[in-house]
């Protein structure tokens, strides 16, 4: 079902189109929940500390994904807000293309550079093979997790933000099957877990939503003479695309470093960590889901040179955040020691995991409010279509986040190492503020001179209902009053 954000109250707007993504995202990370849950109990604490090594990278495969396919889909949301249909069959088909492309880029450079980064990160070596085949096998994979985020990208942008969940929800009971088959039936290890989570379960999801669109989204479906690279949207997705990936690889980065001075403190550190930070990311789901929703929400409202709504909807974003953040710390607090011991074995001594686990969570918690904020201002301008900014939002995380690693790992000082996290929220939460509040003086301006600054890439080329039907209007006025006067001058003469 599509929804144009261009009408109605903007909070009501949001929620709507939240509400699904956040489930989808609950279930998006359930896969990786279920995945540490399975790989602790039943293959043991030293392949959950295994994986858990892994999850920065996994966190920079993710955000590739999700960087090409917002990134890309952004001009799709301009061109349905501009209700130019043309443009948004050509973004679609563009989108695809490229990403097709540089799926296969990034999947010959991560199987290269896998091992070296593992060892770079000081991964301990009683789990480093465990480690290096749970990552390969994703990195390998990789084209099934973008394909997902890209249909449900393309979902969204036109409003639709509840085809993705249902299918992803397929995916997830279909995870859990294959994880169990895999790891207990099979004896696959931690190979089965990476297998039935990152790639089957992601593939099953991406066909479900590409069949969708074949058969219900006639917008998102490009014709046969559509499906070729145009270089002024290649140009303009490009633009948006690529400051998104790097932010996120910025981003990833710093985590690296971060896991890297985790890694320092061993392998019952590591599980500690990771369970905890499993945890932590189930709860702050919401953030990410609302920086989609206000994301599709600005670049629908900025197709349409609404930039009063566009301000009425962050402001709502960011209070609806506010609540959520200090409601999402406080059950954090309470689910951990309650939840440590589903990720372990009756075998693990969970009073030793504890305090490590422990110490993470009350550190990140306190820090909610300015994380959700990074998401709703990131968001807001990228879907306005200013990718740079971001980035360098991405460039404060990292920096903050990777000075605090280096003083943790110079000092030996496991809490310095849990304050990283927190360090580049706060950091890039005031950032990003701060740059928003100069985008909207800047579209601000842009509007007020009526240049062509709010209108989608390919927007004339292609031409949209809308402007050609003024165009048609003003054309036979033209042509009519001339006729008149003519006629009125042949009248005049006889």
């Amino acid at each position: 079902m599509e929804t144009d954000m261009t009408k109605g109250r903007p909070s009501s707007i949001l929620l709507r189109f939240l509400i699904p993504i956040f489930f989808g995202n609950l279930f998006q990370q359930f896969y990786n929940v279920v995945d540490t849950v399975i790989v602790g109990r039943v293959v043991g604490a030293g392949a959950l500390a295994a994986v858990g090594s892994t999850g920065t990278i996994m966190f920079l495969l993710n955000g590739i994904a999700q960087g090409m396919s917002t990134g890309f889909t952004v001009l799709t949301s301009q061109h349905y807000g501009a209700k130019n249909e043309k443009g948004v069959r050509r973004s679609v088909a563009n989108a695809l293309l490229l990403s097709l492309i540089l799926t296969a880029v990034f999947t010959a450079a991560g199987a290269f550079l896998m091992g070296p980064l593992l060892r770079l990160m000081n991964t301990p070596d009683d789990i480093f093979r465990d480690a290096y085949t749970y990552i390969m096998i994703i990195t390998v994979g990789l084209i099934a997790m973008i394909m997902y985020n890209m249909s449900a990208a393309l979902l969204r942008a036109i409003g639709n933000s509840k085809a993705p969940l249902y299918f992803l929800i397929f995916a997830v009971v279909s995870n859990i099957f294959l994880d169990l088959l895999l790891t207990m039936g099979i004896r696959m290890g931690v190979a089965g877990a990476a297998l039935a989570t990152a790639v089957l379960s992601q593939a099953m999801a991406a066909a479900l939503c590409f069949i969708y669109i074949y058969r219900k989204a006639e917008i998102l479906r490009p014709r046969r003479g559509e499906w070729r690279l145009s270089p002024e949207m290649t140009k303009a997705q490009l633009r948006i695309s690529i400051p998104m990936t790097l932010q996120f690889a910025i981003t990833s980065s710093g985590t690296m470093i971060m896991q890297a001075a985790v890694n320092l403190f061993g392998s019952t550190a590591v599980a500690g960590y990771t369970a905890a930070n499993k945890l932590v990311s189930l709860l702050v789901q919401e953030m990410p889901s609302m920086g989609s929703a206000i994301s599709t929400y600005c670049g629908q409202n900025y197709g349409d040179r609404q930039i009063g709504r566009v301000k009425k909807g962050v402001r709502a974003a960011v209070l609806i955040d506010t609540v959520y953040a200090v409601g999402a710390a406080v059950i954090c607090v309470v689910l951990l020691p309650l939840t440590l011991g589903l990720f372990f074995s009756g075998n693990e001594d969970i009073s030793v995991l504890m305090p490590w686990a422990k110490t993470y969570v009350n550190i990140a918690v306190c820090f909610f409010i300015p994380l959700s904020y990074i998401f709703v201002f990131r968001n807001a301008m990228q879907g306005c279509g200013y990718g740079m900014l971001p980035m360098f939002g991405g460039i404060v995380e990292f920096v903050a986040r990777g000075i605090t690693a280096l003083i943790s790992i110079h000092a030996m000082s496991y809490l310095a190492a849990c304050f990283c996290d927190p360090a580049a929220w706060l950091a890039a939460g005031i950032f990003t503020g701060v740059c928003y509040r100069f985008v909207i003086k800047d579209i601000e301006k842009t509007f007020h001179t009526g240049t062509d600054g709010g209108r989608p890439a390919g927007y004339r080329e292609a031409g949209s209902k809308r402007s050609g039907e003024r165009s048609s209007e003003r054309s036979d006025d033209r042509s009519g009053e001339r006729s008149g006067k003519k006629s009125g001058e042949r009248t005049e003469e006889r």
